[in-house]
Formats: C-alpha cells, sequence, structure tokens
C-alpha cells in the first residue's frame, strides 16, 4: 500500500513504508503460512521467515500430515528461497516437550482430554517464538491462523475468521492483550480456502495443492493410547466399565483409551439402550457409562481464563454470552458469571452433551464476532 503522508498506515498498521517494516513470519511449511509470507515479501515488506523444529526431525521426515513434520521444514525453507527472503529453523524440541507434550500426557492420566494445540500456541508460538521475533527487531509477527485482529476503542481485539467453516478462534482464545497488539493474522478476512490457495498459485508456490494438516504434530493417526504409553509406560492399566450405580458391565485395557461422549468401542453388547462414558475416574481405573441423558450439563466451571473485554471480568456479577465448549460445535448461549479473576461459573442456557474437563471453554459477543477470552473446563 503507498504511503501519502506521514500518518497514512501501510497493510500491517504500521505509517511507514512497507520495506521500512520488519515482520517475522511462523512458517509451518503448510499453504496458509507459505502464502502470509508470499504476500508480505511481494508487498515489500522486510520478510523474516521462521519455522520451528518441535520434535525429533528423524521421525518427523517419515511422516507428512502434520503441522511440524520434517518435510514441512523443507517446504517453508523452499518458499523463503523462491520468494528472496531469510529463513531459520530454531528446535524448540525441549521447550515443546516442557510445555506441552508432559501436560497433554498427565492430562490424559487425570481423566481429562487436553487440547495441545492451544498450549502450543500459548505457551510456544505466541510466547518463545514472539519473544524470538522481538529480538530480531521485528514490528510484529504473522502467522496463517483464520481469525481477525480489528482495532477497536480500546486498542486490538480479536474476532472470528471471515470463513466461519475455517475459523480458529477456538485454539486461539488464550492470546493476550499484549500479544494481540504485536500479532497480524493477514489472512483472517478471507472467505474461503480456495481464494488462498489462489494466491498460492499466483506466487507460483509448490504447496499450492498441498492438504491441509489434520493430525496434532505429534499423535500419529490419532492413537492417542499409543503416544500416552510410550511417554508414560504402564499407563494403560485395566479396569472395570460400570454404570452410574457402579455395577460393573465390563473390563477395560486402561482409561486412556475412553474419552467422555464415547459410544462405540466399549465393548458392552446385550443392553437394552446404548451407553455412553460419562466420567473417567483414573484413581480407580474405572470408566463410568450411563444413557445418553447422562451427559448433558448447564453449568461449566471455568478456570485459567484469558479474558479479552475492555473491561475487567469482575466488573460485572454476570455477562450474557455465547461459547464454545468444544472445536467442532457453534456457540450456544451462556451466562458467565465471574467467582476470580481467573475463574468463573459458565451457565449454558440449553444444556450440552460430552462436555469434558480439559477442554477449552472460549467466550463470544451473542451477535458479532468478537472473542472475548475464554478458559479451561475442569470438574469443579
Amino acid at each position: 500500500m503507498p504511503l501519502d503522508g506521514d500518518n497514512q498506515l501501510n497493510s500491517l498498521g504500521f505509517a511507514k513504508a512497507p520495506s521500512e517494516t520488519r515482520v517475522v513470519v511462523a512458517m509451518s511449511g503448510g499453504v496458509d503460512s507459505s502464502v502470509v509470507a508470499a504476500e508480505l515479501a511481494s508487498e515489500g515488506y522486510d520478510v523474516i521467515g521462521v519455522t520451528l523444529q518441535l520434535y525429533d526431525h528423524g521421525a518427523a521426515l517419515a511422516k507428512k500430515g502434520a503441522c511440524c513434520a520434517g518435510i514441512d521444514i523443507h517446504d517453508a525453507r523452499r518458499v523463503a528461497e523462491e520468494m528472496g527472503f531469510p529463513h531459520y529453523v530454531l528446535d524448540y524440541e525441549n521447550i515443546f516437550r516442557d510445555a506441552v507434550i508432559d501436560e497433554f500426557a498427565d492430562s490424559y492420566l487425570a481423566g481429562a482430554t487436553p487440547v495441545p494445540c492451544i498450549r502450543c500456541n500459548e505457551r510456544v508460538k505466541f510466547k518463545d517464538l514472539l519473544e524470538t521475533a522481538r529480538d530480531l527487531d521485528a514490528d510484529c509477527m504473522a502467522t496463517g491462523h483464520y481469525i481477525q485482529r480489528k482495532t477497536g476503542g480500546h486498542g486490538p481485539e480479536l474476532h472470528m475468521a471471515g470463513d466461519p467453516r475455517r475459523d480458529q478462534s477456538y485454539f486461539l482464545f488464550s492470546t493476550t492483550s499484549e500479544q494481540l497488539d504485536f500479532l497480524r493474522f493477514p489472512l483472517g478476512h478471507l472467505t474461503s480456502k480456495a481464494e488462498t490457495r489462489a494466491l498460492a498459485v499466483k506466487h507460483g508456490l509448490q504447496v499450492a495443492d498441498k492438504p491441509d494438516s489434520q493430525d496434532i504434530c505429534f499423535v500419529p493417526d490419532g492413537n492417542y493410547a499409543s503416544v500416552i504409553e510410550k511417554l508414560r509406560p504402564g499407563a494403560g492399566e485395566p479396569g472395570e466399565i460400570v454404570d452410574l450405580n457402579g455395577r460393573v458391565l465390563a473390563q477395560h485395557d486402561g482409561v486412556i483409551h475412553y474419552t467422555i461422549g464415547q459410544r462405540r468401542g466399549l465393548g458392552i453388547g446385550g443392553l437394552s439402550e446404548p451407553l455412553y462414558v460419562v466420567r473417567l475416574d483414573p484413581d480407580a481405573r474405572r470408566v463410568v457409562v450411563g444413557p445418553k441423558e447422562a451427559l448433558s450439563t448447564r453449568i461449566v466451571p471455568v478456570r485459567e481464563i484469558n479474558w479479552l473485554g475492555d473491561v475487567p471480568m469482575t466488573e460485572r456479577s454476570e455477562w450474557p454470552l455465547s461459547v464454545k465448549v468444544r472445536s467442532t460445535r457453534p456457540p450456544r448461549e451462556a451466562i458467565l458469571r465471574p467467582t476470580d479473576p481467573d475463574t468463573a461459573e459458565v451457565e449454558l442456557l440449553s444444556p450440552e452433551e460430552g462436555v469434558s474437563p480439559g477442554q477449552a471453554c472460549v467466550f463470544y459477543e451473542t451477535e458479532g464476532t468478537r472473542v472475548f477470552g475464554g478458559g479451561w473446563i475442569w470438574r469443579g
């Protein structure tokens, strides 16, 4: 964007020429972050690409379909070479293991259903990588996430993506106001993935047709249990499957093989109604099952809240909001009742099924796109 005067802002929101604006782009090797880097480079920005090596590089090379695989590092480097900007690979294996993988394993062992991608954004990408960007004297850091950053009356705000099907706000609720001030999300306004791929074609990027990543990067083929057993030997200890009255219905091979709301694979036959996992008791090595109605939840305790409102959350006793209790579900109307600066009780106006400790509860304005933060669901 040309600058016509001292107060004219460039496309990243700075009152200076793109060539004088340094931006670190977090490059996963996928089409989204590659397009961000290519677009900014073509606009004349001083782009530096950074890719994180988050786990064993040798093992990564053999596995496609995950955001951190070794082949993706090569793809990111190739984009940088094609577009003519520097690219660095940073070894964050120890940080990633301590901040993400260990908690993932421990949460599963405690009967929760963790979301490691949120912790990775919170504790690695938007913490250590963001500090690295500052150390490189960058004006901002850009990512390929589908979420929007808008300037409001009290500063930058977080908003859902222009394409609801690709919105990643659930995974970015813990982004703080300070981080948001430094971050940019150039793809957030796009209304379809086809637009992103068209931009990749425009820049001649070889990743234009690359499939989207599906798995959690350190969980091959979605097999959580096998990863937990490797990280925590002995975690798959057998136990009992019981009904809500404690009656033993069957045996299981480890609580880590089950999640709240699960129906298939319970190994219970000959019953008059289908049963679902309604609770996990890892201390007693018990999986508790019951009818579908037993999954209904109206009151959800939430902690470690990151609040993105214009005034402190505790200034009101109640906040009418919409919330998501799982990434795949639409926002539902609710009432948020703060109990402390970082804890609250969320009352769902219509009950939800399969609300699970370890998942996030993300807050949205009832009519509109703004994200007011969120927190982690726990047992209370």
